[in-house]
């Protein structure tokens, strides 16, 4: 079953609730202090405009350890190369942005919407949401942003304009302080990169403890 959220009561039920698909309560709001509860349970909010605020906790979570992420020989070389430049925390509202509008195969339109925006570029803002950058010739052509948790970032959505500009995003972030990477939810791109699935138990345990 899923759990309707009060206005006036920042509170999750426990993620082990959550139904079949993950969804574990809908409504409340995208404040900061909310997120950041939600956040530090494991819990994430995803759903389409004109939808209620879907708050969901995957029993299976997809991530990244940083020590098994997949580099291939190409993409060894890219980096060696210095093809692209790469920074973190510089051009974050821009990277939510591209993120949001960038198109995707199969996504008529995006779940980060307007709200969505303001209350990551908030978190940003205060210190808690993160990007990184990947630029070209001067050009932003890549980047993701996400929060990061004690050592664990949890990693929103990224976006690439030209070939690899994600990956090498993701593998500079592979680099950082973190411990774990959180990419929520599996798709072919990241388990080639070498994403695993964990039980939500498991993820939650090392959320904690970092």
């Amino acid at each position: 079953m899923f759990f309707q959220l009060s206005d006036d009561d920042l509170s999750f039920p426990n993620p082990a609730l959550a139904e079949d698909d993950g969804l574990l309560a809908i409504g409340g709001d995208l404040s900061l202090k909310r997120l950041l509860l939600a956040y530090s349970n494991g819990i994430f909010p995803w759903f389409s405009e004109g939808e209620p605020i879907l708050w969901y906790s995957p029993h299976q979570r997809c991530v990244i350890y940083p020590d098994k992420i997949k580099i291939s020989k190409s993409m060894k070389k890219i980096i060696k190369d210095g093809v692209f430049k790469i920074t973190i925390n510089q051009a974050f509202s821009e990277v939510i942005k591209n993120c949001a509008t960038t198109p995707r195969t199969g996504q008529d339109s995006t779940w980060i919407t307007r709200e969505m925006q303001d209350a990551y570029i908030n978190l940003h803002k205060k210190g808690f949401a993160h990007s990184v950058e990947v630029w070209l010739n001067g050009n932003l052509v890549g980047g993701l942003y996400g929060l990061k948790i004690n050592r664990v970032f949890c990693g929103e959505s990224m976006f690439s304009h030209v070939s690899n500009a994600s990956k090498a995003a993701l593998i500079f972030l592979s680099k950082t302080d973190v411990d774990l990477i959180d990419c929520q939810l599996p798709n072919d791109h990241l388990m080639s990169l070498g994403a695993e699935m964990i039980q939500r138990d498991t993820f939650i345990s090392i959320l904690k403890s970092r």
